[in-house]
């Protein structure tokens, strides 16, 4: 909840405000919400407001997912979703005066409702608790600009820059000249940011055309650092809509081209603040078994890593996607990189979930297998360096249809967000794999409705 008197500073600062935007995330990662006059918003922030429970439960085309037991058959009922303290703040991006504020839903005795994102998550974080242990958390998001003129020919080109030149075939890696030409994006990415309380850092050019990199400051708190991607991610949306462009994060927008990651970078201090994962002459012996069960159960996680089809193209030899459950000092062909450059900034990055991906599910799981590699002692084996991947690293998974049926099944997946919460996206994901099984691509005509 938010204390009536902090809803009320607000509103009196900006009076301007007409409309609250207020919305929950749902299992793909979808903000779902409604616009509340200004008039109720007071009552909504201090008391909430109902949405249905059936709400979490969509496929990634908005439709009731109905294997899910949330919607049909129940009646369809509502839950009381309260507002998450600390997200209300106002919205740059659109031409009427809005504010916003993120929704957390309680269950029907008021407490965790098992199938909101936010609390699966919040559950993984209690046992770290239960420790006296902090996750300090970050990620890193990647994303294109895009041309808001699409057709069926031309479905994704990267916009002019401001010499009105395409450049589709150009890389241009870390290049300030391609910052240059979108200032104006940036500027107003950073600012909004800064007036929403995300803690943006640094913004670069990344390999694809058009393709840029956000990092934000990492936080001790996970629960903190996903609000802040989903935030961010509607920041870049919001504002490349404002400026005449499209963003995407779709993991792989361009066949050819890089791909869109969200790199999770994360330390554990513990009651006394100190980093577990620094040892006495390099990683600690903590954080090697976390490194352990990252690798161990990362092929039960990958249907979260990478939760749709076009998910997959990314996984491929490619731009330092990872390919194999394999790990590393400072080696970014592998998918758990460990950072020791600095000793009080030791961590772990993964790098395997796209930029297409939940934000809580991934920590979610993330931190769950570091949690229990640290429990059951595990080992990860040598590291890798260059590409050189040892017979032993399992390899990802190149098949959605199969990282479903493995999470669907995983007994790791079931201690990490629960059997109705698996049993919720399971459903979710087949009934968008039955979709994509009905659809026939305009590869399969090309290459079959004459030849065969």
């Amino acid at each position: 909840m938010i204390d009536e008197q902090v809803a009320r500073k607000f509103l009196n600062d900006n009076p301007d405000i007409e409309v609250l935007e207020a919305f929950v995330v749902d299992v793909n990662g979808v903000p779902r919400g409604k616009w509340i006059p200004r008039e109720r918003s007071i009552d909504v922030l201090v008391n909430g407001m109902a949405m249905p429970r059936s709400v979490y439960a969509l496929d990634v085309w908005g439709r009731d997912v109905n294997a899910a037991g949330l919607a049909e058959g129940t009646g369809d009922p509502d839950g009381i979703c309260v507002p998450v303290p600390g997200t209300l703040a106002r919205i740059s991006w659109l031409k009427r005066p809005t504010a916003q504020v993120m929704l957390s839903m309680n269950g029907p005795d008021r407490g965790h409702f098992f199938a909101d994102p936010r609390q699966v998550l919040a559950k993984v974080l209690e046992r770290f608790r239960q420790m006296k242990l902090t996750p300090v958390v970050a990620t890193e998001l990647e994303f294109y600009l895009i041309d808001p003129v699409r057709s069926a020919l031309d479905p994704v080109r990267p916009p002019n820059t401001r010499e009105g030149r395409w450049h589709t075939g150009q890389t241009q890696v870390l290049s300030v000249a391609e910052l240059q030409d979108f200032e104006d994006v940036f500027y107003e990415i950073d600012s909004t940011c800064r007036e929403q309380g995300v803690p943006a850092d640094t913004t670069l050019r990344e390999n694809g055309p058009g393709q840029y990199e956000i990092n934000l400051n990492h936080v001790p708190d996970a629960l903190r650092a996903a609000d802040y991607a989903v935030f961010l991610k509607r920041i870049v949306k919001g504002v490349a809509r404002k400026n005449d462009l499209d963003a995407t994060f779709m993991a792989k927008p361009y066949g050819m081209q890089a791909g869109n990651g969200m790199h999770v970078h994360f330390s554990i201090l513990d009651e006394k603040g100190r980093n577990i994962f620094v040892g006495e002459d390099g990683p600690s012996e903590l954080l090697m078994q976390s490194v352990g069960g990252l690798l161990r159960y990362m092929g039960e996680s990958t249907a979260i890593f990478a939760p749709h089809a076009n998910s997959y193209r990314r996984l491929k030899p490619s731009e330092h996607a990872p390919t194999f459950a394999s790990w590393g000092f400072d080696n970014r062909s592998a998918a758990v990189r460990v950072i020791t450059a600095s000793k009080p900034a030791t961590r772990i990055e993964h790098r395997v979930a796209g930029a297409d991906s939940n934000p809580y599910l991934v920590l979610a799981m993330i931190l769950q297998a570091a949690y229990m590699g640290m429990k059951e002692r595990l080992d990860p084996g040598g590291p890798i360096t260059g590409d050189d991947h040892a017979l032993d690293n399992e390899p990802l998974q190149s098949s959605w249809d199969a990282a479903v049926q493995r999470f669907a099944t995983s007994g790791f997946a079931y201690g990490a967000v629960g059997p109705e919460f698996r049993s919720l996206y399971t459903a979710c994901k087949y009934q968008e794999l039955d979709e994509f099984s009905l659809r026939v691509t305009d590869v399969e005509y090309d290459a079959y409705i004459r030849t065969v």
